[in-house]
């Protein structure tokens, strides 16, 4: 089992700070209004209509972590002051175990924070935990997969450093089309 974890990922000239984080039942709320996107919805795999789905999705993430094979994170943009931090995105560390030299990573980003650079630093800081973390349970690589139309995940994959690797078949119904695997190796 693995203690949840907060990693921070500092602002920059044009960008916030980050806070990335567990997944708590108190962003049920925000998580369903971001999950009203048509992008989101085209794209994800994990969208939420209600409350009530929301609530179980969180405490589905929270099995993972106790599990010690998922590892969900919310990712929150630091804001000063009392307004608190706000729900920009999440990713998650998939299919984690040990011995077991590959691992999946998946994010999405919420409609108003598209474009400046969110899922890439925060790909960036889950990679580096991952990596940090399992290395010694054998972990050697992350894998990225999106559908071959979806161009910004590309581009998020490129900028993080994800090597295309090749082209994979559609899996319906969780993967309707074509898609490209990216990996990304451990530095050794």
């Amino acid at each position: 089992m693995h203690a949840p974890v907060v990693l921070q990922v500092v602002a920059t000239p044009v960008s916030p700070a980050l806070v990335i984080r567990p997944w708590r039942l108190e962003d049920v709320t925000a998580m369903v209004e971001v999950g009203r996107d048509p992008a989101l919805r085209r794209w994800g795999s994990s969208v939420v209509d209600n409350e009530a789905e929301g609530a179980r999705w969180v405490q589905d993430q929270q099995r993972g972590w106790a599990a010690g094979d998922r590892f969900g994170f919310a990712v929150l943009q630091a804001r000063p002051g009392p307004v608190g931090a706000q729900l920009v995105g999440g990713i998650a560390l998939k299919d984690v175990s040990s011995g077991t030299p590959a691992a999946e990573v998946g994010y999405w980003t919420a409609a108003n924070a598209r474009g400046r650079g969110v899922a890439p630093r925060a790909l960036e800081a889950l990679t580096g935990w991952a990596f940090a973390t399992f290395a010694a349970d054998g972990l050697e690589r992350l894998e990225l997969l999106h559908q071959v139309d979806n161009l910004a995940s590309c581009r998020v994959a490129r900028k993080s450093r994800y090597a295309f690797e090749s082209v994979l078949p559609a899996a319906p119904p969780c993967f309707p089309r074509d898609g490209h695997l990216h990996i990304r190796r451990r530095c050794t």
